[in-house]
């Protein structure tokens, strides 16, 4: 359908069709914003035309180090300017990029490489020594480089190949290798590993192409916005902004940590524009003290997704100058899929209305095909009416291409011809969606996803502990923070802050209960314990 009667001579060519990628946007960058600033980074400052050139250094070096097409490079980096070079270089030589959380333990870490089959592992002083056991766990291990941050003030560790030094062996004149197919693989981004091992999540070029040119749509950006990078890039290549900065020419202004002080110098000396990020950066903003604060008179534009913030945050951050868009989105899903989106007949509103409104999940962003709200079992759409719950599911090119070596994962996935996000909401009539619970129990705390599952097993691996149920309690600063709670062996006492010890030396930080308490859980007739109930009683604690 859809074919002309003749179609004679109307075939694909050279002149005619090419692969999406992201990667055209910079080249396109390098010549139309030649001289424009791409990175700015303490005394960093990398025009479009400097920016492209290491990117092909990188990629030529890479090369030159055995990468081949197909390869996976990975990353162990903050937000600074070598991380956003390394979302072009690499698969400017025709690899894959895996950046990693950098907050993971390094069994986690010695595991990521190892199922994504890393050949070259770049590093950050900060991370060299998690990255070297990590490293020293594998029977193959990748080739080690140390990126050396002097903004930062560090030195080289020693022992292991230079970043700098590696990109000026690398041909600044490097013929990228573009894709031949966009649904050629991109990124390989993992998991927070919430029902157990990370799943390994692959982009193709097509994907993450067409999600470069719809957030600028969903954020209202115009040419030569200057973002602030407060998404890590290793959560869901920081939804994709590195790779859809040099489309609208725009500034990235990279900050390794995220503080009141970084993020207000941000605004107000290098006039940040634009910044994505948790509810906890807000939080972050509006509890700055007046020597953290700095004067700026431009609206900043903020995307927030995790834990939907609370109506007061709503209606504290907004009158110092911040235009807050809830988004939402998986791993699965390239980051933002949905927009709480802005329209006239929202104008009236005030207050706490307002504020329930601006949290909603929202409606489809342009680059998917569909997004809505289904019985699973059915995968018949629930009625609009803001009471009847089911999973979100997504359908489009804003949908990963699936689970790396992990077929049964991906059919699971992707049974009934959607995306199962795993996501409980109900729908309004006016279509707009929001999330009612998570399924699985996953906590979002600070934009990270813990498994209650697995701080569980790490409780009930105390001596003490003979029944331990982990949900999340909501929490200011953090939007929801795991709090335990736990059932003692008979006649065994342990104390919380030594259940809290005993857990941060088995979890990443994130991970590790805020709160324990001791209780008798509340359970059905057949032993299941009920984790509504627990959640009311945790509540207000």
């Amino acid at each position: 359908m859809g074919w002309l009667s003749d179609e004679t001579g109307l075939e694909k060519c050279a002149a005619n069709y090419t692969p999406l990628t992201p990667l055209s946007h910079l080249r396109r960058a390098a010549d139309v914003f030649a001289e424009h600033e791409a990175i700015v980074y303490g005394e960093t400052r990398h025009s479009y035309r400097d920016y492209q050139r290491r990117v092909s250094r990188l990629a030529s070096a890479l090369a030159g180090l055995g990468v081949q097409p197909g390869d996976v490079v990975a990353t162990l980096l903050p937000n600074i300017p070598a991380h956003a070079e390394a979302h072009f270089g690499v698969p400017a030589c025709g690899a894959v990029l895996n950046t990693i959380n950098t907050r993971l333990d390094v069994d986690t870490v010695a595991y990521t490489l190892e199922h994504g089959g890393a050949k070259v592992l770049l590093a950050d002083t900060a991370f060299i020594d998690q990255a070297r056991a990590a490293c020293d766990a594998l029977a193959q291990p990748p080739t080690l480089v140390e990126v050396v941050d002097k903004e930062a003030g560090f030195l080289p560790s020693g022992g292991h190949p230079v970043y700098e030094d590696l990109l000026a062996q690398g041909d600044p004149d490097y013929a990228w290798i573009m894709p031949e197919d966009e649904w050629e693989s991109l990124a390989l981004n993992y998991t927070s590993g919430t029902t157990g091992r990370p799943k390994g999540v692959v982009y193709h070029h097509r994907g993450a192409y067409l999600s470069t040119l719809s957030q600028p749509i969903s954020w209202r950006m115009t040419m030569f916005p200057r973002y602030l990078t407060i998404v890590p890039m290793f959560h869901c290549n920081a939804w994709c902004h590195p790779w859809m900065l040099p489309a609208v020419g725009g500034t990235m202004i990279c900050l390794r940590d995220v503080t009141a002080k970084g993020v207000y110098h941000a605004i107000s000396v290098e006039g940040a524009t634009h910044f994505g990020g948790a509810p906890i950066v807000l939080q972050t903003i509006i509890n700055a003290s007046d020597e953290e604060r700095l004067p700026f008179n431009h609206v900043v534009e903020v995307f927030t997704a995790g834990a939907p913030p609370a109506a007061a945050t709503l209606a504290a951050i907004e009158p110092l100058g911040f235009n807050v868009t809830q988004v939402y989105g998986l791993t699965e899903t390239y980051g933002p899929a949905t927009e709480c989106l802005w329209h006239d007949g929202f104008d009236a509103l005030e207050g706490d209305e307002r504020a329930e409104v601006k949290a909603r999940t929202g409606v489809l962003m342009p680059f998917m095909e569909g997004i809505t709200v289904m019985t699973p079992e059915t995968m018949s759409p629930v009625s609009r009416d803001g009471v009847a719950l089911g999973e979100i599911m997504h359908r489009g090119n804003g949908v990963m291409k699936g689970y790396f070596k992990n077929p049964e994962a991906t059919a699971e996935a992707f049974k009934g011809g959607w995306f199962h996000s795993g996501d409980i909401a109900y729908q309004h009539p006016d279509g707009y969606i929001k999330i009612a619970d998570r399924a699985k129990d996953i906590i979002i705390s600070g934009g990270e996803n813990v498994s209650s599952v697995e701080v569980e097993g790490v409780l009930m691996k105390h001596p003490a502990v003979g029944l331990a149920s982990v949900v999340a309690k909501p929490d200011e600063k953090w939007g929801e923070v795991p709090c335990a709670c736990v059932e003692l062996k008979s006649g065994r006492e342990a104390s919380e802050a030594e259940l809290i010890a005993f857990c941060r030396e088995r979890l990443a930080g994130f991970k590790t209960p805020k709160r324990v308490v001791f209780m008798d859980l509340p359970k059905t007739s057949t032993g299941k314990i009920q984790k509504f109930e627990l959640r009311a009683q945790v509540r207000d604690l």
